[in-house]
């Protein structure tokens, strides 16, 4: 039986080829993945000396939560995924059953043939189940930032419709209230609100190194943050303040590399702190005194207060849209989270394609008004390049939106079925990637009382056990992830 393990805390050096496939195309680049303690990492370049290469004899059997929300994966594996393809009603019955029952499921370390083993296929089923309110066929409702373009032309009866909207505007209250209710019970372990402009990812206390609840919303604008102000909402701005402490977000590099974007966002950030603490000790003249030290104060025109002040809101909005915007919301402030945000006209457009239409509410367990949707999947051929040319590579391609617990509950079954290796590369929505920074925040002593709290999420417990480790990707999300000889690297 493979029994799950936490990862180690060290990470270790693995030089291997990335599969990059969109579509039908495929094309193969040759790059070199760097992982690192979570503490102090050291970047080993030479990956010819036997000392360095001893230390990394240990690869984690486990990678940690990615809180980002996948839109499309693509495993592939050099053996075959037919064991995924023309399930039988019967066993997609079963699937839906065990997703219902909260089953668990569990595989020996090697399924010798995955094609005819009944509870390997119909656990396949249960992995692809999600639940989604509102539900309209017609239109794809994740994501909701910028799909302007995907939904024009759809019909919309309810934009022009106040009283449909009405009608609409209340059942999303009704499930909203049950989705948080259930996250308060521990019986839901986490859930995400996506409207056209923010996603919010909610999660249960003992979640993600947590003992409270917790909220994060991004991206943000200053509007936004002032209303939720106004409305006697305390939050922090996790990404900010780690720049002002001086904190270095070792899990956010994967790569020899540095992503340039990344460093203009942190240069951006810092710059932020600075002219938002030199704003901060200016005095009601626009700190223009030291003019007068120099008695050249009638020689030089000051800028008036109205200047001063546009100053120093450019120096807030500048961060709007951004990562670093992302807002931090804990413990009963979210209950005044969810009463505002049922209450804020503001979270439903007001034109456009998607105007009148509710934020989506996207949850791995039942809600009340929720409907019950499936990822879609299917198993595909691709070529491959190796040392001796091309040769057929087996792939399953998953699309929709793919929540954490779906990737792990995947990578479990796959871990048995296709005997320990395989490849994944992964597209996220970016807007959710900054749901992997670290909370910062003290964790119950009893870790073991935290499990047993939430051991009634609908969650199978090895990725319960996953979900609950604290965050380590920062503000970025896993682009590939591989495992040989049943052992993970993985790449951001």
């Amino acid at each position: 039986m493979l029994v799950s393990q936490q990862p180690p805390q060290v990470l270790c050096v693995a030089v291997f080829q990335v599969l990059s496939i969109k579509g039908e195309n495929s094309m193969w680049e040759g790059e070199e993945l760097i992982s690192q303690e979570q503490s102090a990492p050291v970047l080993i370049r030479n990956l010819q000396n036997p000392a360095a290469l001893s230390e990394c004899t240990s690869l984690p059997r486990e990678f940690p939560a990615d809180w980002s929300v996948k839109t499309w994966v693509l495993f592939t594996s050099p053996h075959p995924f037919t064991w995924t393809g023309h399930l039988k009603a019967s066993e997609e019955a079963k699937g839906l059953i065990q997703h219902c029952r909260s089953s668990v499921v569990d595989f020996p370390l090697h399924i010798e043939d995955p094609r005819s083993c009944t509870d390997l296929r119909c656990a396949f089923q249960q992995s692809l189940v999600y639940w989604l309110h509102p539900s309209l066929p017609w239109l794809s409702l994740f994501p909701r930032i910028g799909a302007e373009r995907k939904m024009a032309g759809k019909s919309n009866p309810w934009s022009q419709d106040e009283g449909l909207q009405q009608v609409l505007m209340s059942e999303w209250s009704l499930s909203f209230s049950s989705l948080y209710n259930l996250l308060r019970a521990k019986l839901c372990p986490y859930f995400y609100l996506c409207t056209y402009q923010f996603t919010v990812l909610f999660r249960a206390a003992g979640v993600a190194g947590s003992d409270v609840l917790t909220a994060i919303i991004s991206p943000t604008t200053r509007g936004l943050r002032e209303a939720m102000k106004n409305e006697g909402i305390t939050f922090s701005l996790p990404l900010l303040e780690d720049g002002r402490n001086g904190k270095k977000k070792t899990s956010e590099t994967a790569d020899l590399g540095t992503d340039s974007t990344s460093d203009e966002t942190q240069e951006e950030s810092s710059e932020v702190h600075k002219e938002q603490a030199g704003s901060s000790d200016d005095d009601d003249d626009g700190g223009f005194s030291w003019l007068k030290e120099m008695g050249v104060q009638d020689k030089i025109k000051k800028p008036d207060s109205v200047s001063i002040k546009l100053r120093k809101e450019h120096n807030v909005v500048r961060m709007d849209h951004k990562p670093e915007s992302a807002v931090l919301v804990k413990g009963f402030h979210t209950l005044t989270l969810l009463n505002f945000l049922i209450n804020n006209k503001n979270i439903v457009a007001g034109a456009g394609p998607q105007a009148g239409l509710p934020p989506t509410l996207l949850a791995p367990v039942a809600f009340r008004g929720a409907t019950m949707q499936t990822l879609k999947a299917r198993s595909i051929n691709v070529k491959t390049q190796n040392h001796s040319g091309m040769k057929d590579s087996h792939s399953l391609e998953i699309t929709g939106p793919i929540m954490p617990h779906s990737l792990h509950s995947l990578t479990l079954m796959l871990k048995s079925a296709q005997k320990g290796t395989f490849t994944a590369s992964l597209h996220s929505h970016e807007p959710t990637s900054v749901f992997n920074v670290a909370l910062n925040m003290e964790q119950h002593e009893n870790k073991d009382l935290a499990s047993d709290n939430l051991s009634n999420s609908g969650l199978q417990p090895a990725t319960l056990n996953q979900l609950m480790q604290h965050p380590t990707f920062g503000k970025s999300s896993m682009k590939h992830l591989e495992m040989n000889d049943y052992k993970y690297t993985w790449k951001l």
